[in-house]
């Protein structure tokens, strides 16, 4: 309802929202020692999705990354802990940037484009039907473990079973509220976004199980934190928008 009602000012204030405690659960995960700079990381990763909402946003988006760096740099340089761990807590915290505000950010810059409220729709179409698709196929089908290192219980048919929801996803969109969607993109969409989600699950679980924790955080009872449940959501926003601006006609 946010993502159709509201305007993109509010729709960035929301994700800003999410952007801090997802980064708040990266920094209890990866530096838990880090408190300090945990809340600075929140705060800077708000404002980096609240970026694309100023009116010099293209140049705030180009200056960001490098001052970024030398900011974080600096603040670790001045607060070591212990030496020996310095560059794997700036590697992190650097890490940290990449995977959450960057790549959320493109959903605000997706918002944005002419059909952006559509396309916001479909994103979570996709990702919730790949979801539902792939755990009641996996339960009833699966056998063949897909990457059982990172996450034992996902199965190949599960993920087969997450992009035919996938399909059907953009296919409800396309014949209902999307028709500027043609076939091909409802399906490109749904299979190329769809993998994408699935492997930002994966990337996440691999996460979780080198920093030793089951889930990101506790916010939400029975399914853990909040960049838990963003974790496909983070991989498919970057992959849609390019897809939106460079393939896409309308």
């Amino acid at each position: 309802m946010i993502t159709v009602k509201g305007g993109t000012l509010f729709f960035a204030c929301l994700l800003a929202l999410f952007a801090a405690i997802s980064m708040l659960e990266f920094y209890n995960m990866a530096l838990p020692t880090r408190k300090g700079e945990s809340w600075l990381a929140a705060l800077t990763a708000a404002a980096l999705v609240l970026a694309p909402c100023s009116t010099a946003s293209s140049r705030l988006l180009l200056s960001i990354p490098g001052l970024l760096f030398l900011a974080f740099s600096l603040l670790f340089l001045f607060r070591i802990r212990a030496i020996n761990e310095a560059a794997h807590d700036i590697a992190f915290a650097l890490l940290g940037f990449l995977y959450i505000p960057f790549l959320l950010v493109h959903l605000v810059l997706l918002r944005q484009t002419i059909y952006g409220i559509q396309w916001l729709l479909v994103i979570m179409l996709i990702v919730m039907t790949n979801d539902s698709a792939a755990y009641y196929s996996g339960s009833a089908f699966g056998t063949h473990r897909l990457y059982e290192k990172v996450s034992p219980k996902k199965s190949i048919e599960g993920a087969i079973g997450g992009l035919f929801g996938s399909v059907c996803g953009t296919l409800l969109a396309k014949f209902t509220f999307f028709p500027q969607l043609t076939l091909f993109d409802a399906v490109a969409t749904a299979l190329v976004v769809g993998m994408i989600g699935q492997l930002g699950d994966l990337f996440e679980s691999l996460l979780k199980r080198s920093f030793g924790v089951k889930d990101s955080g506790t916010l939400i009872p029975g399914h853990g934190g909040v960049l838990d449940r963003m974790d496909s959501i983070l991989f498919a926003a970057p992959v849609t928008y390019y897809y939106v601006i460079h393939v896409f006609k309308g």
